[in-house]
């Protein structure tokens, strides 16, 4: 169980930026701010310049009025280290502290996460000002929440600056402990790449071919480890003088510098900044990709939304506007999946700089717009539902959801374009939304004996140590579904021996022979070997798989596989294996998802598509949140009260197009998992 911040029922609020306004303001932000429900705010997460004025120089006067006056008016604050956003002196004094981008050009003031987190100075400055904050204010009545820097590693993660260079080669000969066990880790007999001497080991910079894929994977790693070393520095230089819970502010599927499964053990409480795609009509299922991560990453903990939008963002190609009551919806589907906080970016919508386009609690037009009678509103919502807070919701499935397998997928030089982890990932997982089916993200060397199904749907890199894990799985009563370009590599990015998915061989019976890619725009069918001889089209990709025990459930009807197995079935111990080795959308994946939840024993809702139904399990009731993303109403079978009317519901409910209804029912032994500790 998370340290989650000492407030009653749902946090409600968001960022707020007093500093950007005259004080005059203040004070009608919080009067409007108890009229809209709010009882958390974020406090300072940009403010460096004005409270160290210069080095080791503090002005605190304005901070202080600004807490008092929250605190006055019954409101929290989430008290934030600047340290994302270095003021001009610190530059000026330490030049040297320039993130250098891999192609050897220095990032320039007037943004945001410019700092190289390797710099001896940026280190020391962020540790001073935790210090010197957290002295004043651990014992500040309105502080409940502590937030270190913003968003890790957005916009700069990787810096190819000379400190960031020489703490590469220290973090290299901390992992391998020699260069013999970097060359061997590395394959540096090719291309001619063998080390000599440490001093010859540089970041991968732009060259001109192909860097070599090990050194950029493990450069990945190091970056992780120095965002990771520059937040556990914060922490604990405010750990020295506060007790209440510290978080900073994960992206969990929207940012990929950070390594989240190793940061979620670093806080007292998981928190995530979630932003729709606009380009994306579905951009919901993105949402509980989203909050189904968060909860994982928390080991099924209540979390915070720290951040996310009223309406439209600035920084999208086309930032399209939320339509009426999205908002909602989009807040209480976080709600539904585990949060405990409901926070936007942000409280006034700001006049100057890159995001004053961005939508906010209060718009700039005012307390007579539309945004604002649903902020109001959404405030009188969560009141209703503080009783929700602390339940949590469990999944009898689970996905594998790998960083560091992504960072090694996303490298140049893949079979084909088109291998995308973000977009199989996406299609498994609507499958299993649209059959109603909730899931929780895992790494593959978690204990998995909790699911009843675990699906792989981009597992590139795997470890045989994780293999073995899956293999285990499997063995004892598991059932096993994984995709196409998986196993393929080891933890440096070489094939394993054996082939392709060989690790695998004993849980999926097959092995792959041979990558065949489609061509640009070029499509194929699969035809199923069962009673109904279904058709199935698919895209993209194909594979040659020699068959080592497993069963053939389906085969390729044309393209350069035809003939030959497309989806395989393999009984190994109590458990099954499936191998699905072509890319089917989640339309497609329903005939094969049929088979694999009677292998492991699921059993589909059978709702309308677009009603998104999760139940969230508390110690004397259940709460069946139901978002109705359909432009018609939609039937739900429940019994029990719903909470935002008070209407007692009896074998169905009537959810209205567009609307949610959250449902007290009885107590229920939930789900058959628990999310990975």
């Amino acid at each position: 169980m998370s340290a989650f911040p000492a407030l009653p029922g749902i946090a409600y609020g968001g960022d707020y930026n007093p500093e950007q306004w005259p004080r005059e303001t203040w004070r009608e932000d919080v009067a409007l701010m108890r009229e809209a429900g709010v009882n958390l705010v974020s406090v300072g997460i940009f403010s460096w310049a004005l409270l160290e004025t210069s080095e080791g120089v503090f002005d605190f006067a304005w901070l202080d009025e600004v807490l008092d006056l929250l605190h006055e008016n019954g409101i929290a604050v989430d008290l934030g280290t600047p340290t994302a956003s270095p003021p001009a002196w610190f530059f000026a004094a330490h030049p040297d502290a320039r993130v250098r981008n891999r192609d050897g050009v220095v990032m320039g003031f007037g943004s945001r996460g410019m700092a190289s987190h390797s710099s001896p100075a940026y280190r020391s400055a962020i540790v001073r000002i935790a210090h010197a904050l957290a002295r004043r204010y651990a014992r500040h009545p309105a502080v409940v929440l502590w937030h270190v820097h913003n968003e890790y590693g957005v916009p700069v993660g990787e810096d190819y600056s000379e400190q960031s260079v020489r703490a590469f080669q220290g973090w290299l000969l901390d992992r391998y402990g020699s260069l013999d066990g970097l060359n061997r880790a590395w394959g540096t007999a090719f291309w001619g790449q063998h080390y000599t001497d440490w001093e010859h080991v540089g970041a991968p910079a732009a060259a001109p071919s192909v860097v070599n894929p090990a050194q950029r994977l493990d450069f990945a790693r190091f970056t992780d480890h120095q965002l990771r070393e520059c937040f556990v520095a914060e922490r604990d230089a405010i750990r020295a003088h506060a007790t209440q819970p510290i978080t900073t502010n994960f992206m969990a599927n929207q940012a990929w510098a950070t390594d989240l499964w190793k940061w979620a053990p670093l806080v007292d409480v998981v928190a995530d900044d979630h932003y729709l795609w606009a380009a994306d009509p579905d951009a919901h299922l993105g949402l509980s990709i989203a909050a189904d991560l968060s909860r994982s990453l928390g080991g099924g903990a209540p979390w915070i939304l720290m951040e996310h939008s009223t309406s439209a963002v600035n920084w999208q190609p086309r930032n399209i506007a939320k339509r009426p009551g999205e908002m909602a919806r989009n807040s209480l589907a976080h709600l539904g999946r585990g949060a405990d906080a409901i926070l936007f970016f942000q409280w006034r919508a700001g006049r100057s700089g890159a995001e004053k386009f961005h939508s906010a609690m209060l718009p700039h037009a005012g307390t007579r717009s539309r945004v604002w009678r649903e902020v109001v509103d959404l405030g009188a919502k969560l009141e209703r539902l503080a009783e929700v807070r602390s339940s949590e919701v469990v999944a009898d499935v689970a996905i594998l959801w790998d960083f560091e397998s992504f960072w090694a997928q996303d490298l140049e030089w893949r079979p084909s374009v088109d291998l995308s982890h973000n977009e199989r990932i996406r299609a498994y997982y609507e499958r299993l939304w649209r059959d109603g089916i909730t899931a929780d993200f895992v790494l593959p060397g978690h204990d998995l004996s909790r699911y009843k199904l675990v699906v792989a749907p981009a597992q590139y890199l795997l470890s045989v140590a994780d293999a073995a894990n899956l293999t285990r799985y499997v063995e004892q009563g598991g059932t096993l579904l994984v995709s196409y370009f998986s196993g393929v590599v080891d933890e440096n990015d070489a094939v394993h021996e054996g082939g392709f998915l060989a690790p695998l061989q004993d849980a999926l019976g097959v092995l792959v022979e041979e990558h065949l890619p489609l061509r640009e725009g070029e499509r194929c069918s699969v035809r199923w070997t069962g009673d109904d001889a279904a058709t199935l089209p698919a895209d993209v990709w194909q594979e040659a798989l020699q068959l080592h025990g497993a069963e053939v459930v389906a085969r390729y009807a044309d393209g350069p596989g035809a003939d030959g197995p497309a989806i395989t079935r393999h009984r190994f111990g109590s458990g099954t294996g499936w191998y699905v080795s072509t890319r089917l959308d989640a339309i497609a994946l329903r005939r094969v998802m049929t088979d694999v939840y009677a292998d492991a024993g699921l059993v589909p809702r059978g709702l309308p598509e677009g009603l998104e139904v999760v139940t969230r399990h508390g110690a004397e009731a259940d709460y069946v949140v139901a978002i109705n993303h359909l432009e018609v109403p939609a039937r739900l079978p429940a019994d029990g009260v719903e909470l935002l009317t008070g209407a007692e519901v009896r074998t169905f409910l009537d959810v209205p197009a567009g609307e949610v209804a959250v449902i007290r029912t009885a107590r229920s032994a939930g789900g058959g998992g628990r999310p990975p500790e």
